[in-house]
């Protein structure tokens, strides 16, 4: 099994299919949860943010208008757009081990210091928007490395399941958030609530911190760099967890062994030519995935309270509980149709929930604009209409990480992640528009078909340009750009 060095100097390899043979096990878990947290994490932070805002403005508080309330949240989005394509790049250079412990503190330091803000003068509000702003660094490094390293150690059988339920949790988080700060700034002074509602977050995530020290790095980066000897080490020590757990491993059909030569390091303007060059349909994929979804999530999740309050006269304490319950229904579904994309397949089932999504989105627009629905049934529509829109935009992310050659993985998520929170940084701007007063229900009624429309044309997108991934190695989904000869050859990438 011992990886050799060729006269060319290439390394012949089998690590890849050593990944793919294993089954699942106590490791695969262990992995999972300490790398998950990310998006629990980032559903925690924006949870927590919206929920104190009001409090920030009140003199018991910092006293902030609400102007400078509301750039809290474009300083944080800014943040994650700036650390996914740094860390993203620094992923692909360094190791995804190295940054999913970096991006996982510079986001402990950044949630943790904003606690600290203790006034609203110019100093004070300059801090707290760099705290805000190094906090979602921290996290849009984090989308970058832990998908790269998620899906490049478990196996090709589980993977969609597994990215797609991961991803998922970002909802985990948003209940947390939730309860959290109901109960922080409920039942403990508004200037102190505000505060510890900030440091869930990092509290979390010193726990994680210790997990993750213990974990491999992916030995498919470290083969891909020439690092036959550590990549060796750590498939060795991962295979080894997996029997100790009483699994014998089936044999290793050495057809798929692989030759590749370390390649050289590929920044954002040559990921560009990669991209648009070589997997010009699969750019348009990724592209049209993310930036459907962040566009209809961001409308619907960043001005369902305003919904609320202005069209069902719904109390601001009372729309914590809404927001639970709109946060359940992204969460299951994700866990529970994930597996299809394993087995129906990923075409049918990224065009199926994008589309079946926008259509019941155009649905409930009608049934709104008729007045047929009031704050519990609205409720309930965005519950079923986001239980497949969750499952459907968990498996963008799985699409723009699995399509993608090794070498470029990280920066490829990051790049896609950025188009998306730009294009879904629109969303709230213009659905806060349409919504002004609550007397002008026509405006939100078209801004929900346009909603609709843009996830069901996402959804023609998939089903056209997808690419069927499902049980197949990421090396066979994407040859990695440093393959030099491989066998058996591989399939084009286009």
């Amino acid at each position: 099994m011992a990886e050799v060095t060729g006269a060319a100097g290439g390394v012949r390899t089998l690590i890849p299919a050593r990944i793919d043979r294993l089954p699942w096990s106590r490791f695969h878990t262990r992995m999972v949860i300490a790398l998950g947290v990310a998006w629990i994490l980032d559903g925690l932070e924006i949870t927590v943010a919206s929920a104190v805002a009001d409090t920030l403005t009140k003199p018991e508080a910092l006293q902030l208008s609400s102007t400078a309330v509301g750039f809290l949240a474009t300083v944080y989005l800014a943040g994650e757009v700036v650390g996914a394509l740094v860390f993203g790049n620094l992923s692909d250079r360094l190791g995804r081990r190295k940054l999913f412990v970096i991006t996982l503190g510079v986001y402990l330091i950044g949630s943790g210091l904003t606690a600290f803000t203790l006034g609203s003068g110019p100093g004070w509000l300059v801090f707290l928007y760099l705290t805000r702003f190094i906090a979602g660094m921290g996290i849009g490094g984090e989308y970058a490395a832990i998908n790269s390293a998620i899906d490049e150690l478990i196996p090709a059988q589980y993977r969609g399941r597994v990215d797609i339920a991961v991803n998922g949790t970002y909802w985990a988080g948003a209940i947390l958030g939730t309860l959290g700060a109901y109960i922080l700034l409920n039942h403990v002074s508004l200037d102190l609530g505000w505060r510890l509602g900030f440091l869930i977050g990092p509290v979390l995530g010193l726990v994680i911190v210790l997990v993750r020290r213990n974990l491999p790095e992916s030995p498919r980066w470290q083969i891909m760099q020439g690092r036959a000897d550590d990549a060796e080490e750590s498939i060795r020590a991962i295979e080894d967890e997996v029997r100790a757990c009483g699994v014998d491993l089936p044999p290793l059909d050495e057809s798929k062994a692989m030759m590749v030569k370390p390649a050289d390091q590929i920044g954002y303007r040559a990921l560009t030519r990669i991209l648009f060059r070589d997997y010009p349909s699969r750019a348009i994929l990724g592209a049209s995935l993310m930036i459907s979804q962040s566009f209809l999530y961001n409308a619907i999740f960043f001005t369902y309270t305003l919904v609320l309050g202005k069209f069902y006269d719904v109390p601001s304490a009372a729309t914590p509980l809404y927001l639970i319950a709109f946060a359940i229904g992204n969460l299951l579904g994700p866990l529970t149709i994930g597996r299809f994309f394993d087995t129906v397949g990923r075409r049918v089932m990224i065009a199926g929930t994008y589309i079946g999504s926008g259509a019941l989105l155009a649905l409930s627009a009608c049934l709104f604009y008729s007045g047929a629905l009031n704050a519990i049934t609205q409720t309930i529509c965005w519950c079923v209409i986001f239980f497949f829109a969750s499952a459907g935009a968990s498996a963008a992310y799985l699409t723009v990480s699995e399509i993608f050659p090794l070498e470029v993985r990280a920066k490829a998520i990051a790049v896609f992640f950025a188009i998306a929170q730009c294009f879904g940084a629109l969303g709230p701007v213009i659905y806060g528009a349409l919504i002004g007063d609550g007397t002008y229900p026509l405006g939100l009624f078209l801004g929900y078909l346009v909603g609709a429309t843009v996830m069901i044309a996402g959804g023609v997108i998939a089903y056209r340009l997808a690419v069927d991934a499902e049980g197949r190695s990421l090396e066979d989904i994407a040859p990695p750009l440093s393959a030099a000869i491989s066998e058996p050859t591989h399939t084009p990438a286009e």
